[in-house]
């Protein structure tokens, strides 16, 4: 008798009909749903727009790197070829310099004032004038 009890109330329960507190209960959780729903819509956009800046962003950053890697390579360039000039420039002053030093060098020996042989000479000069 006490599975014919059992098997009764089941079917009891199946047949019955839901009671007006069950339906109030889906109702919330059906609006929770929704509002979840809603959430991860609002977020998966703000995703998509936070992806869409940081493409942005970085397009912008490898345009300023590129410009600014033809920026240093016209600013090596121009320093390359001061350089050289400066280059050039010191030795045509070296050489002007060697040319001026031979000239008065030629012209000390033609008036008879050569310098006296070496550091030496200079050095045993200026000791005579101490004692």
């Amino acid at each position: 008798m006490a599975s014919s009890d059992s098997s009764s109330a089941a079917s009891v329960l199946l047949a019955t009909p839901l009671s007006p507190s069950k339906k109030e209960n889906l109702t919330p959780t059906q609006a929770k749903i929704a509002e979840l729903n809603e959430s991860r819509t609002e977020l998966f956009s703000r995703i998509q727009s936070l992806k869409r800046d940081l493409q942005n962003w970085r397009s912008n950053l490898d345009t300023q790197v590129k410009s600014y890697r033809e920026e240093l390579t016209e600013v090596r360039k121009s320093l390359n070829v001061e350089v050289e000039q400066l280059r050039s420039e010191f030795q045509e002053l070296r050489t002007t310099l060697q040319q001026q030093q031979e000239d008065v060098t030629a012209s000390l020996r033609s008036l008879g004032l050569q310098d006296l042989p070496g550091d030496m000479g200079a050095a045993e000069a200026g000791e005579s004038d101490y004692i």
